[in-house]
Order: C-alpha cells, then structure tokens, then sequence
C-alpha cells in the first residue's frame, strides 16, 4: 500500500466518522516552545490550553512534523526520520476513550476493501497506564484483545503531557510485533526494536503543574473537560505495510536513495539492516542521511525557510550540508543537489502539491547552498592543512579536539572529513576532546531550550481574558476608541490599580492600537480617562493571536481595573506606518515587474517613514534594476491608485491572484489589500494608506543579501525620503563647490581625481621598491655566516606588502644560488586601523634545503614571536604579525635554527 493511499484512508476513516479535516499547519508556528512542528496536535495547542474555542467538536489531521534533536543519529537507527506525517484524530470534549480506541482498531485492522490497512489483530499489542483499568477493560472486554497482549507501564511511558503546565492524561500506544527475527519475545516492555510503536491514544483528561522531566510534576486535578488527541505514524504504518525492513526503503525515501547510487556509482544494501545500527554498513548510513535530510530540506525551504547561521536556519543549513557531505563521502563528483531535491518535490507533492508550484524556489535554495558549502569544503581543507602543518610541527600525531571543534563548529567542516583527511596525513584525532566539546554545546542548547519553555508559564494569569473572547480591534476604521479595562498586570500578576510611575500591561475590550505583527511594528499611543489619568502605550502585542496587550507606563492618576478609557493611536505615527507598509506593497509589485514571479517575499519590517522587504533572488541587483523599482513604485504613487480592503475566504483570495507570505499561517478567512487592481494584491493584517499617493516619494537606500538566495532592499517613504533626499542634494552641492565645477560634473571630476591619486599611489609604490632592493642589495654585503650557511637578513624599509616582499626575497635568493644560504625580510605595514602589520618572507637555496633547512619550518617557528602566523613551502614561505619588537628576536631566533 503506497504512503499517499496509507495517508487517504485515515483521512477519509475518520471523516466518514464524523470529523472535520484540518489541512496540515505549515512547520513554522508562532510559538515560543518549538523550532518546529515537532507533533500532529501542536496546531491544536490553543484548543487544548483553553486561548481559543475549537470551531468543531472533533477534527482530523495529516500533520507535516519535523524533529532534530538526533540528526547525528539519522540512517543509523533506521525507524526515524527528522521529517514525518503524523496523522492524528482529536475531541474537544465530545468522545472519550472508547471511541478512540475503536475508531483506532477498526482502521488498523478493517480490510482493505473496506477502507482499512488489513494488519491481523495478533500482531497487534496495546500499552496502557498503570492504574488506567477502564482502558484494559475496553481493549480486552470490547475490543477482544487477550490480556496478556495488553501491558501497564508507568508515567514516563504512557502518561502524556506538553512539557509544559497544561492538559496532560495517560495514553494508551499501539504496538505492531514485527516477528522473531527482529527481537525476543514479551511484548513492548522486552524489545521495542521488534515491537514498534505504530499509533498513541492521548486521553486528556487532567491538568498538570510544573516540573522537568517526563514524571517530575505533579497533577493538579481533572480538566472541565475530556480530550482526545492520538497520533499515528505514517511512515511508520508504510514501512509495515509495504514489506519492508526500515523507513528508508518506503516508496517516498527509497527512490531518492536509488538516485544516489546511481549519481555515486556506489551501492545501496551491502551491509546489515540490524534495526539498532551497530552492524550498518557506513555507505547505507550515508544513503539513508541523503533521502531523510533531502526530503526534509524541501519541506522546510517549501515552507519558507532559509538556510542561515542560527535557529531553523541553521538546521536547514546543517541538514543540506550533511546531504552534500555525504554525496561526496560516496564519491558524488559533481553537484547532486538539484536533482535530489527534484526527486523529493515529485514523490511528496500529490499530498503537499504547493510544493510543485514552489519548485523552481526550493530548487534553488538548495543548489544555492550545495554551491556555498563547496567554497566551505575548499576554505575548511586549507584550514585543515595549517592545523595538520601546526600538529606536525610540534612533534605530535593528533589533531586537537579543539581544531577539530573549530573547524566543525566554526567553519561548517565535518568531522568524518576531518578523520579521513587526518588519516590521509598519517594523523589521528583527538575525537574524545572533539566529543566532550560537542556535548558542551549540546548542553547550552538544551539549556536554552529548557529556558524557552517558560513561553507558556504566564498563560494562566491571561486565561480569564482568552476565555472571554477576542479583543475588538477598531483601529482600521478609527484611531480613537471608548474602551473598558478588563484587566491589569504587573509583574506576571493582576493587580486591581496602578499609580504614576507603574508599568504593565493593560488588556481593553476594545482598541485601536495595532499589535505587532506581518512585519508592522506596534502603534504608540494613549490611554486616558476623563478623570486626568494619563497612560503612555509603548508597545501593543497579541497573545494567542485573540487578545491584545497593551504594554503601558502610568503617566498621571492612578488606572483601575473596570474603568471606562478613551484609547488613541499617535495620528503622526500610524501615518508614517501606514506609509511604510504600504509602501513595502508597491516595492514588492515592483521588484515582482522586474524580476519576474520568483521573487517572492521572504521577510519584512515597515515603521514610520522606512521599510525593508526581504525576497528571493539569488544575485545582487544592478543598478538599472534599481532604478526600474524606484520608478515603477513611484509611477504608482503619482498614479493615485485606491486602496482597497476586504475579507474572502483563503481559496477564493488565492484564485483572485492574491499573494500570501509561503509558510505563513492563514485562517480561512483573510483580509486582502489591493492597490491599483493587479498592480498590487496580498493577504494582509496591517494598516495602510487610503490612496497610493498619501505614501509620498520611494527612495532605496541600501540592497544587500542577508542570506543564501534572499537579497534585501530597504527604503524610505514620505517626509523621509524627503529628507533623505535633501542630504544627498546637499551633500552633491559641498562637493561641486569644493571641486568648483557644476553638479552634473561631479562625477566625472572625482573619477579623474581618484584616477590621479592611484597614480600616486603606484608612483610612491614604485619609490618604495627601488629603495627596498637597494637596501636588500646592502644586505648580501653585511650577511652573516652561520656555520655553512649564510643568513641574510634583516628590516627593510617601511610599507612593503608580503608580494613585495616574496618578490626580493627571490632577487636576493638568485644572488647567492651557488651556496648553502637562509634570506629573512620583514618590513612594517599600516593596517589602516590604528595598528601596524609586519609582513615577512623566508627563502632558501637549493644547497640549505639539502642540509635540512626549510622556509616553511622556519615561518611557522618564528611566527608566533612577532604575534602571527604563516606556512609555506621548503623553498619559499611567508607570514604576517602585528608586533614589530619581535624582529630582532625572530631573526636570532632564525639563526639559532640554522646553526641547530
């Protein structure tokens, strides 16, 4: 049975049963616990924690996850993935445990035709709680499964909670026995390699406090009411029902692996399948590493992520560079990237088709990065050789775990890379040093994590609010609004009254004030009483996308809960904001006329007067392109265009050709702003202008890329611009007036003048030199013997680089070919910082190298003593310092290496 069919049949069980489908969440939530989705009932969260009230009483879902926790880890135990389906079916207070447990049975175990999987209910071994008798009751009165296939395991097993304080409740998991071959007998308490979990039933029923660990907290008491929430594993379910030994050689992974071997020459399967991996053949890890990260890679880059050095980029980032080390590890000589990530879109796009449409985009992230990491692979190898260089020097066979660290952590450098280079130099590394620095960063990771989870701890004192419903937001049709102060908190706690001085947050029934968010910061404003209380509003954010907080400082009188206020928007502020965020709109349109369709928005941030609108594009702008933007979205200005605003449902919106940010999360219903007709059309939250011209002049101020295939543009907008504008005419003005010709000829004068100067500049490089060599050619006369070599050496002149150096080195070397002969140059640099350099040279004659003597073993002895480095061959090496007191005692120190 292929996985798509596995994934419809569960669907249209539990629709058939009633339920309402929920299209899968994007990966990415707002959510301050997760850096994914990581399970099928995290889109459910607001339900279940009492923020929202679930439009239906029971639904069903096929949930895009991803984990990472263990991505070392990947293609060795071989029934995880980072990315997964989870399928889940959930009440809100409808059904209980024994429907879920016979709506669970009854797909398992109904036959095919019938819509079911058809797996013999002998193979079938249920867990639950330990004092959770009715739910043994139901599975062996009810559902007939013999008691001794039913097992009772503790918190830690079967008792569910989100790690947080919240709903928790026992569980009851669903086993499948794969077969003697695969383990001992007794069940899933003596071998969960051969007894895989397939299904868990999550009967949510209590209310947890704090704590850590999985049964380090305690149970408040019962929830108001009973909840299901179940996950089934999808490819898990595969894996068992199409014959094969391990999630990798499913229908949706096992083509991509076929694809590598056939782009490696290598082949897959030559070693053992031992589900726990101590036996895996190291080819089989890589080919598994290559269809998990690959297919999980262009589910993220669908979703909208970047690769990019921290968070979910940097997992992004970290699994597209584990996918081309292992191609390579393999033998992959060319690029692999696009036709991996090919592959992926057309096995997983007929249950995720926007992932079809987003082709050309994931496509190209992708080999973006692949391109990237090859430079990486080039820069970490050189590296790599000055730490091989440095270890031998010093009389040692192993690399440091340090070095080894720095090139991983550092600089993106593989540590298998790292162990077969080393091996190839006759090293080893330390890897119990490289081990322990990893679990240390490891550590502070998790640390963090843990620190997250306090993002829902002060949910409690807000639940009354959440319960109570949405905030009214007026603030589209009005800045000033007549409100209620339903509550007031200080300090994580409600409090009945604040006075001058106090600040909190302030929750209204009503406010114009908008709250941060689609890339528009919060407005600023008051709130005030017609009693002289005077609040100042700094900031306004949502909680649970429903209630808006309005953080405050207390002004004047003394603000009480239950009072009647007047809430006002600054006029002045969401003016300008309303310029920015729809200037950010036509700069979009605009990019999207120049560029074409694939420049779609990756990001944005619009305030008072300025915008910066993040897209997709894999190469600078010209500045013609430039140009184009700035006029297409002020031709739009002048044009006048009406703004318009209106709520449709998502599908109809997108087939009016509506853009929406991919990845984000939308409702059902959303709001559309159109500017011009088709010049402009987006989903979109935020404020903005009545007309286009309210937005004023567009001026680009800056393009740069901020990470792979994203470039950014930022601008100003309005009075802004405006003045933005004048500082440039008035800069143009000084500099026509300096140089006494009309502005239009400015740029023309200063090209001759920065022409003039390089010309100095060459001329005075050229004095330097002849004044170098002849202060060289001084030095073959003063040369020193040092027993059968001579040694020449010495401080040139001031302001020669390390070419200039090489470069007499090699005349001075010509001079004394015929004998055994060490030349030692150093000079002293301007950094251009304050600081000096002291670049420096080493050459040796044939007949020195005959007697042992090498450039490169010298640069890299005496480097350290002028505070720098260096390496090179034995005929020639060079290196920089920063301290020029260490010549003299680089130079004895040279000497006393030649007389060694």
């Amino acid at each position: 049975m292929q996985t798509h069919d596995i994934r419809k049949r569960f669907l249209d069980h539990f629709i058939k049963a009633g339920h309402t489908e929920v299209p899968s969440a994007s990966l990415l939530l707002d959510d301050p616990n997760l850096l994914f989705v990581n399970a099928g009932m995290v889109p459910f969260k607001p339900y279940f924690l009492g923020e929202q009230t679930p439009p239906f009483d029971r639904a069903t879902s096929v949930q895009k996850c991803v984990r990472t926790l263990d991505i070392d880890e990947v293609g060795i135990t071989t029934r995880h993935n980072t990315f997964f389906q989870m399928a889940g079916n959930f009440s809100f207070g409808d059904y209980f445990k024994r429907e879920a447990i016979t709506f669970a049975w009854t797909l398992l175990t109904g036959s095919v035709e019938n819509g079911g999987y058809g797996i013999s209910p002998d193979k079938l071994w249920p867990t639950v709680y330990l004092d959770d008798d009715e739910a043994e009751a139901i599975w062996r009165d009810e559902i007939g499964v013999p008691a001794q296939r039913i097992q009772r395991r503790g918190m830690k097993d079967n008792y569910w909670s989100m790690g947080v304080p919240g709903p928790c409740g026992p569980c009851s998991e669903i086993f499948y026995d794969r077969g003697p071959e695969y383990g001992v007998e007794g069940g899933p308490e003596a071998d969960e390699d051969r007894y895989i979990e397939i299904w868990n039933l999550v009967f949510m029923q209590n209310e947890r406090g704090a704590g850590g660990a999985k049964d380090d907290y305690e149970i408040l008491g019962p929830l108001p009411k009973k909840n299901i929430d179940t996950g089934m594993g999808i490819e898990r379910v595969a894996c068992l029902l199409q014959g094969v030994d391990n999630v990798y050689e499913t229908d949706l992974l096992k083509p991509i692996i076929d694809l590598a071997a056939e782009v490696t020459g290598r082949a897959y399967g030559a070693g053992n399948h031992d589900d726990r991996g101590s036996a895996a053949h190291e080819d089989d890890v890589k080919f598994r590493v290559i269809a998990d990260h690959t297919r999980t890679s262009a589910m993220l880059i669908g979703d909208g992520v970047l690769p990019g050095n921290d968070g979910r980029g940097y997992v992004l980032r970290r699994l597209l560079r584990r996918v081309v080390r292992s191609a390579r590890l393999l033998g992959a000589e060319e690029p692999t990237m696009g036709a991996f990530i090919g592959r992926a879109i057309d096995l997983m796009s007929p249950s995720y088709p926007e992932l079809a449409e987003q082709r050309d985009h994931i496509v190209s992230v992708a080999v973006g990065e692949e391109t990237s990491f090859s430079k990486t692979l080039a820069a970490g190898s050189k590296l790599f050789a000055d730490a091989a260089a440095a270890t031998k020097a010093a009389h040692r066979s192993t690399i440091s775990g340090s070095d080894a660290f720095t090139l991983h952590d550092t600089y993106g450098f593989p540590i298998d890379l790292t162990l077969e280079m080393a091996a190839e130099a006759g090293l080893e590394v330390d890897q119990a040093g490289f081990t322990g620095l990893m679990a240390e960063q490891k550590q502070r990771a998790k640390a963090d994590a843990t620190a997250r989870k306090t993002g829902h701890a002060d949910v409690a004192v807000y639940r009354e609010f959440l319960d109570r419903g949405p905030t009214e937001f007026t603030g589209f049709d009005e800045l000033v609004s007549e409100a209620k102060v339903l509550g007031l908190v200080a300090d994580g706690a409600r409090v009945p009254a604040a006075t001058p001085g106090t600040e909190l947050t302030v929750i209204l029934d009503r406010t114009p004030l908008y709250a941060e968010s689609g890339g528009q910061i919060a407005d600023v404003g008051t709130i005030t009483t017609g009693s002289g209380v005077r609040l100042r509003v700094t900031d306004v954010q949502k909680l649970g996308k429903s209630v808006w907080l309005h953080k405050v400082v207390v002004d004047e009188g003394e603000i009480a809960e239950g009072d009647e206020v007047l809430a006002a928007v600054d006029a002045g502020w969401r003016h300008g904001a309303t310029q920015g965020h729809s200037g950010t709109h036509m700069v979009h349109a605009a990019l999207r006329e120049v560029l074409g369709p694939g420049a779609t928005q990756a990001g944005s941030l619009n305030r008072p007067g300025y915008l910066r609108f993040d897209f997709h594009q894999g190469s600078p702008l010209t500045d013609s392109q430039k140009r184009q933007i700035e006029e297409i979205s002020n031709s739009a200005v002048e044009a006048n265009y009406p703004v318009h605003t209106f709520e449709t449902g998502l599908a109809e919106a997108k087939s009016m050709g509506a853009l929406a940010l991919f990845g984000e999360n939308y409702g059902d219903v959303v709001r559309v702003v159109e500017i011009g007709g088709p010049f402009s059309m987006e989903l979109c939250g935020g404020t903005h202008v009545a007309a286009s011209s309210q937005i004023g002049p567009v001026t680009l101020i800056g393009e740069s890329s901020v990470g792979s295939g994203v470039r950014r543009v930022e601008a100003y907008v309005g009075m802004d611009s405006f003045r933005f504008l004048s500082k440039e005419r008035a800069l143009l003005a000084g500099l026509a007036s300096s140089l006494k010709v009309p502005s239009e000829e400015v740029p023309g004068r200063v090209e001759q003048l920065v022409t003039r100067l390089r010309d100095a500049e060459k001329q005075l490089e050229k004095v330097r030199a002849d004044a170098a060599r002849s202060a060289a050619a001084g030095l073959v006369e003063t040369a020193e013997p040092v027993g059968s070599t001579l040694l020449v050496g010495g401080r040139l002149p001031d302001g020669l680089d390390a070419n200039g150096l090489r470069t007499i080195a090699t005349d001075l070397r010509g001079r004394v070919a015929d004998r055994a002969a060490v030349i030692v140059l150093f000079s002293v640099t301007d950094a251009g910082d304050g600081t000096t350099k002291v670049p420096f040279a080493v050459a040796t004659t044939a007949a020195a190298r005959d007697a042992g003597i090498k450039a490169g073993d010298l640069v890299r002895e005496t480097a350290p003593l002028l505070g720098g480095r260096g390496g090179g061959k034995p005929d020639l090496a060079q290196g920089s310092g920063t301290d020029a007191t260490g010549i003299e005692t680089a130079i004895a120190r040279v000497r006393e290496l030649i007389a060694r």
